[in-house]
């Protein structure tokens, strides 16, 4: 194979003839350009230049293979004065100031993501913490935890607390899971592998998610041993059959739940990351003239955001109830199905009514209250709000659906709280990314989760329960959280019936 010279590279930087170097091979991706599910700009700005560290870090191995057409790897990089490939200045990194370096000398989650903020590179920190609009879902999914007080009982022997608890029918230690977060090799070259590991020595699930720097066999051959048990996050596909194939793989490397995600069919707003990716556009100065962003490019294909708008691409904006039948089809009858995005009780209730009527059996197993972490819909309520109405509205539901939440855990308090009022499960997500940063890979996220035990664990003994199943209502005051609650299920339908008769 021929070895080019970087300044030949350099002549293919635009829509008509691009070349990129990943890992030292170079590539002619001119043909792929309209069909990059990212859009244009992801290549174009690293056209005739090395985008190795970009890519690596938001595709799994193999990526490449599948994309491009036998004839497009076009040789290697030729060494000049004893370089291979120029400095790609995307893979710059923040100005590190003084913090912590042991994940041991973290105290909570603040003092990770403080760290993350200072070691991370733009890019990821910009994908890590952005959410939609102006944020506010994302702030008010964590304050909202500060309308509930605990109520401690005392005169009990809390020598020994016991945090097992269960989920889909297997044990966990804790009652805490890692969310389904995308890209964790934006953090540390490990990515997944590295929460894999941390999760399995700390005994509780993760959901891996739908678009994970790794591929899913390669994660769950990080397990540390053959019982830990994962979940697999979907985004359905527009072509279904991509999504057929995928379910496959994941059942055949040892998925024990699939995780469908329902609350963004569409990506948020994430102003955080769509301004460095326009700068990034901007700085590369590979652009044709054609594709400068203006004020007048409008927000179509061409024009897209960030990193989390790319991810969005392909994904099915038509699916409806009737879709679990066809979701059920593609499963064994042992793995469970969880439902990820539901923001309503009434959304709720309908889930604990899917019927498989072949079988008779209820379709779903478990239920994540979820509004994507702040990152979809801008004033979307927050999953203890939704939890509460639940079991205000339907506690029937229950007896029937596990019910989990995620979004805007930063304490073992927090956690303790979802459980009172009748969560199985809480989730983290952004916590788990984060704490990858700065060196910690598979260590951090050991820390995180070693924190919200400890967490736990305390607030356990002051309240004197001393195990999960006696975590009840009976120990919080809600009435604050109870004044904001929404309309009942009831409520609601008579006054959209209202409405509707006055028009």
């Amino acid at each position: 194979m021929r070895t080019i010279t970087p300044d030949q590279i350099s002549q293919h930087k635009t829509s008509q003839s691009c070349w990129v170097i990943i890992r030292n091979n170079v590539y002619d991706v001119t043909d792929f350009i309209p069909n990059h599910p990212g859009g244009r700009r992801s290549i174009l700005r690293f056209a005739g230049k090395d985008a190795t560290s970009d890519f690596e870090a938001i595709h799994p191995p193999g990526t490449l293979e599948e994309s491009l057409p036998e004839g497009a790897k076009l040789g290697t990089v030729a060494i000049v004065d004893g370089k291979e490939r120029a400095h790609d200045p995307t893979d710059e990194k923040q100005e590190v100031k003084l913090a912590p370096e042991a994940p041991e000398d973290m105290l909570n989650i603040a003092d990770i993501e403080e760290h993350a903020c200072r070691t991370l590179s733009k890019k990821a920190w910009a994908y890590y913490a952005s959410a939609s609009d102006d944020m506010r879902t994302k702030t008010y999914n964590n304050t909202i935890f500060n309308l509930v007080l605990f109520r401690p009982r005392i005169f009990r022997d809390i020598t020994v607390v016991d945090t097992t608890a269960r989920m889909l029918g297997f044990k966990t230690s804790l009652p805490v899971f890692v969310s389904p977060a995308a890209l964790a090799r934006l953090a540390h070259p490990d990515g997944e592998k590295a929460i894999a590991r941390a999760c399995g020595k700390q005994r509780i699930l993760q959901m891996i998610s739908n678009n994970a720097s790794l591929r899913y066999p390669d994660i769950v051959s990080a397990r540390v041993s053959s019982e830990q048990p994962f979940a697999f996050q979907l985004y359905v596909q527009n072509e279904r059959d991509r999504s057929e194939k995928l379910l496959r793989d994941v059942v055949k490397a040892g998925c024990r739940a699939v995780v469908l995600t329902l609350d963004a069919p569409t990506p948020g707003k994430r102003e955080m990351d769509e301004r460095l990716a326009r700068e990034e556009a901007r700085s590369a100065g590979n652009v044709d003239e054609g594709e400068a962003l203006s004020a007048n490019s409008g927000r179509g294909k061409d024009a897209e955001g960030g990193v989390g708008r790319a991810l969005f691409q392909g994904t099915a904006g038509d699916l409806v109830w009737d879709d679990l039948i066809w979701l059920k089809e593609q499963l064994p009858h042992d793995i469970k199905i969880i439902l990820k995005g539901l923001q309503t009780v009434e959304d709720v209730i309908l889930a604990s009514q899917q019927i498989d009527k072949r079988t008779g059996k209820q379709l779903v197993d478990a239920v994540l209250l979820s509004n994507h972490g702040g990152r979809a819909l801008e004033a979307a309520p927050p999953p203890l709000l939704i939890l509460e109405e639940v079991r205000a509205y339907a506690p029937e539901v229950f007896e029937s659906l596990e019910i989990y939440i995620d979004g805007g855990i930063r304490r073992g308090t927090d956690v303790v709280k979802a459980l009172c009022l009748g969560a199985t499960q809480v989730g983290i997500g952004r916590p788990a990314l984060m704490s990858l940063a700065g060196g910690f890979g598979e260590a951090g996220v050991f820390r995180v989760i070693q924190i919200l035990r400890e967490e736990i664990e305390t607030a356990m003994r002051l309240l004197g329960a001393l195990t999960i199943d006696q975590l009840g209502p009976q120990y919080v005051n809600t009435r604050q959280l109870d004044a904001i609650l929404g309309p009942s299920p009831e409520a609601a339908a008579g006054a959209g019936v209202l409405l509707k008769a006055k028009l």
